[in-house]
């Protein structure tokens, strides 16, 4: 579908709403109120795209394998490696009964699925599944495929069970004497079961490949189709587009193909043209989140999907610059050209005719019409801004001299600022380029504290793409601080033209990043906080703003207070002379370390020893090894510390402003691999970074820090040379708001978020608008740590009648709530 199909729906019979707190009665016009809202239904506001907000989909977190590809049997074509986790073999997920060895070997069944199983006379192979096993529902059918070759002929038996019995009649398959051949089976379960097994015996030297079982109930029915919770939870959202691969998939690893003229390397970057064709003859590849790639879920089946739910597709090809911690540029014209014109090639493979090249290989995987792609990005999260924009140069102008209607995406890193970005951002704004992707995980508070981070954008400059973000963590006081983020985003509309939370999914038991919007097993699925938040703003965006004003909250910012500290991370280093100076010229803590370290409290990981006159911390594989000391009612002073790195991967973290394990600055000086230095802050374990510089610490020199704190100006020093400097003055604003005009339905939808333990008695007056007495409601409310799981919804919308609308009203919106008030005009 184009991107003008998107479905928008209300929230009337949208959905089955829960309640999780009761709503607010209106108050009464006379009561007194907190906070004010105005608005001015005759000004225009930015215009809001359809698109705006979207999904990003990237494998990490067992999302696809084991996630939203409904192939319920692990490792099905023996191609795991310990290229791709250095704990797997070839048999992985599989048990063995008799004899049966992996063979890469001319007799293979497709030239890039190098791998096959021959499986001995009266020998059996068990699969495991995902999770705790292959899960079955009780009266539903599950499709067994296999291909098989058996030089005399022979017979399969396959069975289907658990440690309580059988879950499926068994089948039995004959296997002919000649080549390859697929084979198919049925199974209907007769009980349902999370544990399951899959067991294929054979009575003759049989070899195997392709060893596939999935739902016949999948999304939309699909042949090789997706997990149909899954996608009906992303149908749910109604995204306006759907970011894919990657992310890290992207721009790590090799940029060869898969080929014996490259040696068959498996640790590439993702590419297209590996993923699509019969799923027999697609390469596999390592996965950089530390496991394998089937690619049974490749890029015909992302654009099937966007297709399918009403949304842009919107792929990410490789730039040839490395990222991730990679961060190297390739320097190989000839390989450049070849990934440009893959691109080029792959927009002919969505959009061409089928009597074009590609758009034929679309046709035969069974879509002859086109796609409608119109928009690519170009790389992820370069850490090289000029080595990146060199190449992104090239793929624009090929792309825009074939295609110029497609809008081609570039990036600004991996940050939300810092030299990189401000480089990336440079490049891009001199060079015109249509749109650039923003990337950053933040504490709530940097979220609460950065609401107006648009507003002061070029309104002439490259449009916006917040591509990734999350403010760290599931609980609802992150969708708090995200929902009062995203009133920001649509009020800057005009800047920010698309956006999208990261990542989408998460499998409990494979998890390498977290927060994640949707939560799954290998039986269930349950939405987070994050995703309740995303789904209300998704499904009620408007197609306009309408200008918009409310008064804040009193700010009550003292000066920056806290106890002092020392950690590593990754690293072994040594502390001494410590010492804390009031402004006053007081001492308020000296320490040579001379004797032991009775003043200092462990609060990390790590081993802490005094050894000849300093404090070290001897673990170089530990994290966050904290100790500190002091009062957290400190403020106004001045630190000093001498620091020596003995071994390891990073440098040192220097903490002040310490009020608790969660809560804290620190400057993490040759963090990131040692490639930068950079001041933190951590509020309730979520951090931000407040300013950074590339550097890093080398070992065995001692290096003289210290830290001037005045207020909540900051200021830091590097071997008596001034380093940078921060003030940390933003309010972290509870109280956000933002009003959009709905033209479909004539609606104006107040969108109110209170981030606070304190109900917000709030004067709303909505100028000369003509409305209607009665208005929909919708509120989540809950407690801010309140988390959903597999088991029980805490966070869940709720929906009520309002039946006091007038020009103006009062309403009172609850603690730790998002409320949205869908209002009829006349």
């Amino acid at each position: 579908m184009s991107r003008t199909t998107r479905r928008r729906v209300g929230l009337g019979a949208s959905a089955v709403l829960l309640a999780t707190a009761a709503l607010p009665a209106p108050a009464h016009a006379e009561d007194t109120t907190d906070y004010a809202i105005t608005v001015d239904p005759a000004a225009t506001g930015p215009k809001i795209d359809k698109t705006m907000y979207g999904v990003f989909f990237e494998d990490i977190n067992r999302a696809a394998d084991g996630g939203l590809y409904a192939e319920l049997v692990q490792n099905r074509s023996f191609e795991y490696s310990a290229d791709d986790n250095g704990s797997y073999t070839p048999l992985t997920a599989w048990t063995v009964s008799g004899a049966a060895q992996v063979v890469n070997d001319s007799g293979r069944l497709a030239e890039r699925n190098r791998n096959h199983l021959a499986l001995g006379a009266g020998s059996a192979v068990t699969n495991a599944g995902y999770n705790t096993g292959i899960a079955v529902r009780d009266g539903e059918t599950y499709d067994f495929s296999v291909w098989a070759r058996a030089g005399a002929g022979g017979a399969l038996t396959v069975t289907l069970q658990d440690s309580g019995g059988t879950l499926a009649t068994a089948r039995r398959i004959a296997v002919k004497k000649n080549g390859w051949a697929r084979y198919k089976a049925a199974f209907v379960a007769t009980r349902t079961s999370t544990t399951g097994r899959l067991t294929v015996a054979a009575d003759a030297a049989t070899s195997l490949d392709m060893v596939s079982l999935f739902p016949r109930d999948t999304y939309r029915h699909e042949p090789n189709g997706l997990r149909k919770d899954l996608a009906e939870k992303v149908a749910a959202l109604h995204p306006g587009f759907v970011r894919f691969p990657g992310g890290c998939l992207v721009n790590t690893g090799s940029m060869e193909d898969y080929s014996e003229t490259s040696g068959w390397q498996r640790k590439r970057a993702y590419q297209w043209k590996d993923t699509i064709g019969p799923v027999e003859t697609r390469a596999t590849n390592s996965n950089f989140w530390g496991y394998n790639q089937s690619y049974g879920l490749g890029y015909y089946e992302y654009f099937r999907f966007a297709e399918d739910i009403g949304a842009m597709p919107l792929p990410v090809v490789p730039a040839l610059v490395t990222g991730c911690g990679q961060n190297q540029a390739v320097a190989d014209d000839a390989l450049l050209k070849r990934h440009i014109q893959d691109t080029l090639d792959l927009v002919e493979f969505a959009n061409g005719p089928v009597t074009s090249e590609w758009g034929r290989k679309r046709a035969e995987m069974g879509h002859p019409e086109p796609f409608h792609l119109t928009h690519i990005e170009v790389g992820n999260e370069e850490n090289l801004p000029n080595e990146f924009f060199a190449r992104f140069r090239q793929f624009r102008a090929a792309v825009q001299a074939k295609y110029p209607y497609v809008r081609v995406i570039s990036n600004s890193g991996p940050d939300d600022a810092g030299p990189t970005f401000d480089t990336a951002w440079k490049l891009n704004r001199d060079a015109k380029v249509d749109m650039v992707d923003e990337h950053y995980y933040n504490s709530p508070q940097w979220f609460l504290q950065n609401n107006d981070r648009y507003d002061s954008y070029d309104r002439s400059g490259p449009k916006v793409f917040l591509g990734e973000y999350a403010s760290q963590g599931n609980a609802f006081k992150n969708g708090l601080a995200e929902a009062a983020y995203m009133t920001g985003l649509e009020r800057n509309a005009d800047v920010v033209e698309l956006a999208s939370y990261a990542p989408l999914f998460a499998n409990e038991d494979y998890v390498q990043w977290s927060p994640d919007m949707v939560w799954f097993n290998n039986h269930a699925s349950w939405g987070s906080a994050d995703y309740e938040v995303q789904k209300l703003f998704m499904t009620n965006v408007g197609d306009r703003v309408v200008p918009s004003t409310a008064t804040g909250t009193p700010s009550l910012s003292g000066p920056v207070t806290g106890a002092v500290g020392l950690s590593t991370w990754n690293t072994s280093a040594a502390y001494d002379d410590v010492k804390v100076t009031a402004a006053d010229g007081s001492t308020l803590l000296s320490d040579d370390f001379s004797g032991d370290a009775a003043r200092w409290t462990h609060t990390g990981t790590g081993s802490w020893t005094v050894q000849d006159g300093q404090y070290v911390q001897t673990d170089d594989t530990a994290e966050n090894t904290m100790v500190q000391a002091g009062d957290a009612g400190w403020h106004d002073y001045d630190l000093h510390v001498k620091a020596t790195k003995k071994s390891g991967q990073e440098g040192f973290l220097v903490a002040f402003g310490v009020k608790d394990t969660g809560s804290y600055y620190w400057w993490n000086l040759g963090g990131w691999n040692n490639t930068r230095s950079a001041v933190e802050q951590a509020v309730d374990g979520g951090k931000s970074t407040l300013v950074a510089e590339a550097g890093s610490i080398d070992t065995g020199r001692a290096y003289d820090i210290d830290i001037k704190v005045r207020g909540r100006r900051v200021t830091l020093y590097l071997d008596g040379k001034e380093w940078g400097g921060f003030t940390d003055d933003k309010p972290a604003e509870p109280f956000r708001q933002v009003v959009t005009r709905d033209a479909k339905t004539g609606e104006l939808i107040v969108k109110v978020v209170n981030a606070q333990p304190a109900a917000a008695r709030t004067a709303i007056d909505l100028g000369t608008a003509r409305v209607a007495a009665k208005a929909q409601v919708t509120t989540l409310a809950a407690a801010p740590d309140a988390v959903n799981t597999e088991t029980s919804t805490a966070v869940a919308p709720r929906t009520s009648t309002l039946t006091s609308v007038a020009r103006k009203f009062t309403y009172t919106f609850p603690a730790n709530s998002v409320t949205f008030l869908r209002i009829k005009q006349k």
